[in-house]
């Protein structure tokens, strides 16, 4: 995983509903893209394309099987991003104190 946060690069990713849920089916669970297309109810170029912006944005991994790649949420990924904007956009709230504290530990 990348230490570099890129806001910008981060938004751009979730803010796309067919991007969340393919985060959500790939949550704890590992997919190939014809299981995302089946779930998503979208062709499989247009589940490629949104599965590239989530891989630029390092919040799925990968696995390759043969010839089928398989996907999952990084989890931590998106814990550190989220946790990036806390202490970008809310410095200052008991949440952000907290959760820089335990990251500093």
């Amino acid at each position: 995983m990348t230490n570099t946060f890129n806001p910008v690069l981060f938004a751009k990713a979730i803010a796309d509903e067919t991007r969340q849920k393919i985060m959500g089916l790939c949550c704890c669970t590992w997919l190939s893209v014809n299981d995302i297309v089946k779930k998503v109810n979208v062709s499989q170029p247009t589940v490629s394309h949104h599965l590239a912006i989530l891989r630029e944005a390092d919040l799925v991994q990968t696995r390759e099987e043969g010839k089928q790649t398989f996907y999952t949420l990084n989890q931590e990924r998106v814990s550190f991003c989220c946790g990036q904007l806390m202490i970008k956009f809310a410095p200052e709230t008991k949440t952000t104190e907290k959760f820089v504290k335990v990251i500093s530990n």
